[in-house]
């Protein structure tokens, strides 16, 4: 065994070794223009700023939740706005028509139960999802049915009428705390996502999912839920980890019954804005210059109403707000025009990115390259790339400044799907996010817990430097990258 894992380690220098040798002799073959010492400069002045942070601080202490349609969605985009114009970036708001849905009243208990003393009823911690209808002002009882998936749902169908369906699906810890915190995610999240319009289809009056999330405080999870374009909307919600294995333990006892009450509503469209933030790159009399080609660096501005947003996915604008900083101290002038856009609407409708891809679908072409952050504030490993095949040794020229941040992992995906990029990117833009250490994210990620506590300032240098110089490579590498497959109509 110990043979084995020497020639391991081994094989793992040497495959090392000769990615470096590899760079180096890309470098030289496809004359990729890389300029080290201002990479490193660009490093060295995120790694010295508190810039992001103390944008990140204003936007979670100032202002807090920024729900699409809320007055703190419209003091975030005011506030990002004017932050852009003091540094001297050209600012512009882009219209966008966004949902306005607002929580209301949200409470549940069991009111019978296997062996429930007389007079007794047990409270459960919830929180309504996004899209959920209403249940009249003073709620609704019915018997609870609880499923582990949707096969069991399905067999259980007649069941399902008239009840309120709890999806009792745990979110894989071991998963995450191995690496695939995303991957738990998607898993975990796909009742979530569709869990309620499926329930409702069988009759059932409302539905529940477990809460989407590690690290079991008895803390609920919000996020969207999906009813399809014929969907019939029905109460929902997210139901404490600890609630649903209560209620499952419950069950196999014999049958359940809960009054439940959520008075969301759903109200007209609201008017809401992108923030774009341009630093406007090289003329075409500079015999360099490609100022009609956009890189683009993002977050989302939106944030889901029961905290500050601050890891989702206020650290996110900050970082891209970070980059806007370093290059404007360091005078740095790029080839390409750098635009930082600070998405609407992200969590529960996608508006903005909708917006921007319509307003540029006659010069997609010149969207050079698009870079989102939206997996938290933990510490950068390196970047996600869409770049096709060919494209992706370009890349290798880049490593050596990302080294000494720790973050030299350059891994290319053939289809990122990456939140408010996804439209650019299915119109043929390569895309990019940063590769984080997202662990203990889905912690806090969509609860009242999700406050700038979380986020660890040096981490959030370490994502600015990160993206900061990717965004300049991209910037002003001479080549062009090649477009993506299309996969809808332009």
């Amino acid at each position: 065994m110990k043979l084995r894992k020497s020639s391991l380690v081994v094989r793992t220098i040497i495959s090392a070794i000769c990615a470096m040798t590899a760079s180096v002799a890309i470098a030289a073959d496809d004359q990729v223009a890389v300029d080290q010492a201002t990479l490193a400069r660009i490093r060295e002045a995120a790694l010295s700023s508190d810039f992001a942070y103390e944008r990140l601080t204003e936007l979670t202490d100032r202002i807090g939740p920024r729900l699409s349609g809320s007055p703190g969605a419209a003091a975030a985009v005011a506030l990002v706005a004017e932050d852009m114009r003091n540094i001297g970036m050209q600012v512009s708001l882009q219209p966008v028509k966004v949902p306005h849905w607002v929580r209301g009243v949200e409470t549940a208990e069991l009111v019978d139960y296997p062996g429930r003393p007389a007079g007794l009823s047990q409270r459960l911690v919830l929180t309504a999802l996004g899209g959920s209808s209403a249940t009249p002002a003073n709620g609704l009882i019915a018997p609870v049915l609880v499923v582990h998936s949707m096969d069991e749902l399905n067999a259980r169908a007649l069941a399902a009428k008239g009840s309120i369906v709890l999806f009792d699906v745990p979110f894989d810890e071991h998963l995450a705390e191995s690496g695939r915190a995303g991957n738990a995610y998607g898993e975990a999240g796909y009742y979530r996502f569709v869990g309620p319009a499926a329930a409702a289809k069988l009759g059932a009056v409302a539905a529940l999912v477990r809460s989407v999330g590690g690290a079991d405080f008895r803390l609920p999870h919000t996020g969207m839920t999906a009813w399809g374009k014929d969907g019939n909307p029905i109460p929902a919600a997210a139901v404490a980890a600890e609630d649903a294995m209560l209620m499952t333990r419950l069950a196999a006892k014999g049958s359940l019954k809960m009054h439940l009450t959520l008075t969301p509503q759903t109200l007209p469209d609201v008017d809401s804005d992108n923030v774009l933030a341009d630093l406007p790159g090289r003329s075409k009399s500079d015999k360099d210059g490609r100022a009609d080609e956009i890189v683009i660096v993002s977050g989302h501005l939106d944030s889901w109403d029961l905290a500050q947003g601050a890891t989702d996915d206020g650290a996110g604008i900050a970082v891209a707000m970070g980059v806007a900083d370093v290059f404007k101290r360091l005078g740095l002038h790029p080839r390409r025009t750098v635009r930082v856009v600070a998405w609407m609407n992200e969590e529960n409708g996608q508006r903005g990115a909708k917006a921007y891809s319509a307003a540029n679908r006659d010069n997609l072409k010149n969207q050079f390259a698009a870079i989102e952050t939206d997996s938290g504030a933990g510490r950068p490993m390196g970047f996600y790339s869409s770049v096709v095949l060919g494209d992706a040794k370009l890349f290798e020229s880049l490593k050596p400044a990302l080294r000494p941040l720790g973050a030299p992992v350059v891994q290319r995906e053939e289809h990122l799907g990456s939140g408010d990029l996804s439209l650019l990117e299915a119109a043929g833009v390569p895309s990019f996010e940063p590769l984080v250490d997202v662990r203990s994210y889905f912690n806090y990620h969509h609860t009242a817990a999700d406050t700038l506590d979380k986020v660890d300032p040096d981490n959030l240098k370490r994502q600015v430097a990160l993206l900061a110089m990717l965004t300049w490579y991209l910037a002003e590498m001479p080549q062009q990258l090649q477009r993506l497959p299309v996969t809808q109509e332009e």
